[in-house]
């Protein structure tokens, strides 16, 4: 195995087990059992295991944005069904057998403070998230779109945390109903 395919499969790795079993609770020598690959490779790819956590969340980040961004943008032209896909393409995720709650919220659970890196990429997904949303709804020519589209994103939230405690089924088409309405009253 190449350098670069070694570190991506530790990251696709870390990645699965992070969302299995924790951040804290996946510990290097698990990781390091489940890959074959050796302690010192793992550390010459990542200083430490908190790097590790930064790199894994950004891949899901990047992953599950353009997988998002995607998923809209086949689903119609129109600038306000592409608002409501949101809420389709998280009802995949959510049926999804590996979905454990988001991995975000998560990780800055595990990490909280604010200078500590993995809470900061943690914040950046969000971030990155709600400028997707608001993008959308600027597209739209919905009124207050900052204001809406924190709307929207607490209708995914709250989704994905009640999903993720009290089950999924039809949860993401009860924020979707939320946000047809949210989205009427605002054009």
């Amino acid at each position: 195995m190449r350098r670069a395919e070694k570190k991506d499969f530790l990251l696709d790795t870390a990645i699965r087990l992070f969302n299995r079993h924790g951040y804290h609770a996946t510990g290097v020598d698990r990781l390091i059992e489940e890959t074959g690959i050796a302690k010192t490779t793992l550390y010459r790819h990542f200083a430490s295991k908190e790097d590790l956590i930064v790199a894994a969340l950004a891949r899901v980040d990047e992953q599950a944005r353009d997988e998002m961004r995607i998923f809209v943008e086949a689903a119609s032209e129109d600038p306000s069904t592409r608002i409501l896909a949101t809420f389709d393409q998280l009802a995949l995720w959510l049926k999804d057998p590996e979905f454990k709650g988001c991995p975000f919220v998560a990780a800055a659970a595990e990490y909280g403070g604010a200078a500590d890196p993995v809470f900061q990429q943690a914040r950046l997904h969000k971030r990155l998230y709600l400028a997707y949303i608001e993008e959308l709804v600027r597209a739209a020519r919905i009124k207050d779109p900052k204001v809406v589209a924190q709307q929207l994103i607490m209708l995914h939230e709250g989704a994905i945390a009640y999903a993720q405690v009290l089950g999924t089924d039809g949860v993401a088409a009860v924020a979707k109903h939320a946000a047809e309405r949210l989205i009427g009253e605002r054009k």
